[in-house]
């Protein structure tokens, strides 16, 4: 390898030609593109990271080998910040003034190996070559970082195009936040997401990408980072750790969509979404005031206006819940548990796997509901999954499996309804195997979106679209109950007044009048 030095005497070589000087870190943004976290059907309520080695840096005008034996190699452009001065615990006004300057940059991963990292990104996006960047710099002073524009190209087809306008989190609080734990110092490159488009290359592609900023005076550009693919000789060692392994989840991720993969939609999978005619009727959304006439309604009453409008298998038979006194309201979430099979849990059970996924993709006011078929011989989860499901503001979890750490998890205090304690992990007897598609729990079926209400009776899904109706009806069952037990306990005799008859009616009718 050759090695000179740059203009401040900092050593560097070929792979970093493009920098101002060999980075100490690069860091790495997940999911930061609400085209991206569409794509992903997530949005993430913070940024979060990982890191790459600094040997996976690459010039451009180079070559990436998709290492033999694997088939699942995508190319993420992105727009790459490099650090000028020092930042720690900067405030987010003043953090993108040690922003130096701006490239672009390919954040390539394998998603073969995505399971065996379980979760780190460190064999998946940290192979030689995985982190080309170049190959001019734009001097962060002259441009908007809210502003510029990455696009990437495969073999001169256009593929991805977006601008930091589309970030879920603006450049500066991703610096800011950084800064919060970590020393950012000079030549620390960041790369910053990557937006919808992303896809599997193959050898003998190229790809380009490039990041300007169309509206500063002069169009300041990285120009045309260019990598191209090459099949490599060398395959991994079962004899020295993971060997890849892909699946259908890894596939459509890695192509961006089922449909591009050239998969089935498969049982219950939701299709891949079509282009918004701006037709199409809102989302169903919980409002407070309507969370709060659930909350005051009982499911008991709830479930009997459902059966009174056709829905008698509505409630999710056979679980209690951990809190004496508990109530529970949101809409649901979904995660499928099938039974264990030592290949498929090989295959789905490590590594950021749909069980993680579920928890960690929970939004506010949402409540997980797991299948887990009433099995019993296994928890379906324990007081870690627990506590991040509060912290993401989750209203509860469902579950017609067990519960491991019950105590623990008891103390988490978010609302858990469940069959019981088991100090077996989930692997004992399931596959985590997906999330966010029709299941069965407790003998109901649910589906997400879904309301979900809880009370010391158990459990009761709503369809969305009679929610309102169903709540404003049961509560005014519930207070002409309360009437006729007022009625019961001053003596009278349940014959005529519970159902009540005419008399009993016009009675209460009147009642209600003279309240009005």
């Amino acid at each position: 390898m050759t090695e000179d030095t740059t203009t401040d005497g900092a050593p560097t070589d070929a792979r970093v030609a493009a920098l101002p000087r060999r980075p100490g870190k690069v860091v790495a943004v997940h999911v930061a593109y609400a085209s991206r976290a569409d794509q992903r059907g997530r949005r993430p309520e913070h940024p979060s990271y990982f890191l790459k080695p600094t040997s996976s840096l690459a010039a451009s005008g180079g070559t990436v080998e998709r290492p033999a034996g694997t088939e699942l190699l995508a190319f993420e452009g992105e727009v790459a910040l490099v650090i000028g001065t020092p930042a720690r615990r900067v405030p987010v006004d003043r953090a993108w003034d040690h922003v130096g300057w701006i490239t672009a940059a390919n954040d390539l991963g394998l998603y073969d190996l995505r399971a065996a990292d379980k979760g780190s990104n460190l064999r998946s996006k940290g192979g030689d070559g995985f982190t080309p960047v170049g190959p001019h710099l734009i001097d962060a002073r002259a441009v908007d970082p809210a502003a510029l524009r990455v696009r990437a190209w495969v073999d001169g087809d256009l593929r991805q195009e977006d601008t930091t306008a589309g970030l879920l989190f603006p450049l500066a609080r991703i610096v800011a936040d950084l800064s919060q734990h970590l020393t950012l110092e000079p030549g620390d490159v960041i790369l910053t997401g990557t937006p919808a488009g992303s896809s599997v290359v193959v050898p003998g592609q190229v790809v380009e990408v490039e990041v300007d900023a169309p509206g500063a005076p002069g169009a300041p550009s990285s120009g045309r980072l260019v990598t191209t693919v090459t099949q490599g000789e060398h395959a991994f060692d079962a004899d020295l750790g993971a060997l890849p392994a892909v699946d259908d989840v890894q596939r459509a991720d890695a192509w961006g969509s089922r449909a591009a993969a050239g998969l089935d939609p498969g049982p219950g999978a939701v299709p891949d979404p079509e282009p918004d005619d701006g037709l199409r009727p809102e989302p169903f959304r919980l409002t407070p005031a309507l969370r709060d006439k659930l909350r005051r309604a009982p499911v008991a009453a709830l479930s009997a206006q459902l059966r009174r409008r056709g829905l008698d298998d509505v409630t999710v038979d056979g679980v209690h819940a951990m809190h004496p006194g508990t109530t529970l309201v949101g809409t649901a979430r979904t995660l499928r548990l099938v039974p264990y099979r030592a290949d498929l849990f090989a295959s789905h059970g490590g590594g950021y796997n749909a069980q993680k996924r579920a928890f960690d993709t929970l939004g506010e006011g949402e409540v997980l509901v797991v299948e887990a078929r009433g099995e019993t011989g296994a928890a379906t989860l324990g007081d870690v999954l627990a506590l991040r499901a509060r912290a993401r503001g989750a209203a509860g979890i469902v579950t017609d499996g067990c519960v491991r750490d019950h105590d623990a998890v008891a103390a988490v205090g978010l609302p858990v309804y469940s069959r019981g304690a088991h100090p077996a992990v989930v692997g004992r007897r399931h596959v985590p195997w997906e999330t966010d598609v029709t299941i069965a729990c407790g003998g109901t079926t649910v589906q997400p979106g879904d309301v979900v209400v809880g009370d010391a009776d158990g459990v009761v899904v709503i369809p969305p679209g009679l929610a309102e109706e169903v709540a404003d009806a049961a509560l005014a069952q519930e207070a002409e109950d309360a009437w006729v037990a007022e009625r019961v306990a001053a003596g009278h005799p349940v014959e005529g007044l519970f159902p009540m008859d005419a008399t009993w009616r016009a009675r209460y009718d009147a009642w209600r009048a003279g309240r009005a």
